[in-house]
């Protein structure tokens, strides 16, 4: 074979590992970028310390209530999306409700135009992971914050940050929105009231690694169009009895001791879903606790709310109490004008007791 031949071969097998090379990253992003779509992917970006995860899917949202919105719709149409989500009981785990209109008008991005929020709370610091809607321009929304009197990122991996002085915005925004990371290559966009917050956000969207909650909580949570989940420790200390007052957790002690058992729970998932219903995710320790702890506490949400008034029946009916592995999974169905998800997403409860 001549050197020519073998050139002109040796130059096609490289052609073919370069244009295999290129599908095979073509084929990770779309991988990565429906990843993201999900609660399952938004909550590897949140930083690794977050204990409370509070998800909208904005974009199932405005389906649900039926609208269709885009960048240039008018702000009553953005406050109806507002006042419907509400009435649905679907905006209660949003950070942005009070900011939208104004967000909509003055940032170049909102509830009307992202595709999810997932707002990170954690013992040091907030933050929030937007991704963006194909109506977002990060083109006009860098101008937007310019003309808003943010100051521009000094570096490649930087953020923008407001001016204080500057109360037209300030005044009419969420202090979350204070700092804003733009990351157009994943139409992604961050943001905290601290230099602290945007730091590990940005940082923990780069790796899209995180594991803060048990997996089985996240897999049976699904897809929700509005969330509230919580680490185990975290459910313990803020969701369950204990800080209900000395009445309250007297009866809630006696309501258990009636029950059954029940163990700490490792991680806490609530949420609400296109056809109505209401889910309850919470994750034990082993396989066994979880078959005790699924009768347990069926029981408790069937009965008295201590801490919450009156019944868990005069809010929803359980529909069937199941467990997976080590996850119970109680399944709802709100009474109609009661508002589960609203009521439940901070303590007490009784059935998230530890």
């Amino acid at each position: 074979m001549t050197r020519t031949r073998l050139m002109t071969l040796a130059g096609a097998v490289i052609a073919l590992a370069v244009v295999a090379a290129a599908i095979v990253v073509v084929l990770q992003t779309r991988e990565d970028d429906a990843d993201r779509a999900t609660l399952a992917g938004a909550l590897r970006l949140a930083p690794a310390d977050t204990q409370r995860f509070s998800w909208t899917d904005w974009a199932g949202v405005r389906r649900q209530v039926g609208l269709d919105l885009t960048a240039s719709s008018p702000a009553p149409a953005v406050q109806d999306l507002l006042d419907r989500g509400f009435e649905a009981d679907l905006t209660p785990s949003s950070a942005l409700g009070s900011s939208a209109v104004a967000m909509h008008e003055r940032l170049g991005f909102s509830p009307a135009t992202l595709d999810w929020e997932l707002f990170n709370q954690g013992p040091g610091a907030a933050s929030l992971a937007m991704r963006a809607g194909e109506e977002v321009d990060f083109d006009a929304v860098a101008d937007a914050l310019r003309a808003e009197g943010y100051a521009e990122p000094t570096g490649p991996d930087g953020y923008w940050v407001s001016d204080p002085t500057r109360d037209e915005i300030t005044a009419q925004v969420t202090p979350e929105l204070l700092l804003i990371a733009l990351d157009p290559e994943h139409s992604m966009i961050y943001s905290s009231d601290s230099g602290t917050g945007i730091t590990a956000a940005v940082d923990a969207g780069a790796r899209a690694e995180t594991e803060a909650l048990p997996a089985g909580v996240v897999e049976a949570a699904g897809q929700p169009l509005a969330a509230s989940l919580y680490t185990g420790d975290q459910v313990c200390n803020a969701l369950a009895l204990a800080r209900a007052d000395d009445t309250d957790v007297a009866a809630g002690r006696s309501l258990i001791e009636a029950a059954g058992e029940v163990n700490p729970l490792t991680g806490f998932a609530l949420g609400a879903y296109a056809d109505g219903s209401v889910r309850v995710a919470m994750s034990l320790a082993t396989p066994e606790q979880a078959r005790v702890n699924a009768e347990t506490r069926a029981i408790l949400a069937s009965g008295p709310a201590p801490g919450q008034g009156g019944d868990f029946s005069e809010r929803f009916a359980l529909q069937e109490a199941s467990v997976r592995d080590d996850v119970v999974v109680l399944d709802l169905a709100p009474v109609d004008g009661a508002y589960v998800l609203s009521d439940l997403s901070s303590g007490p409860v009784l059935f998230a007791t530890c």
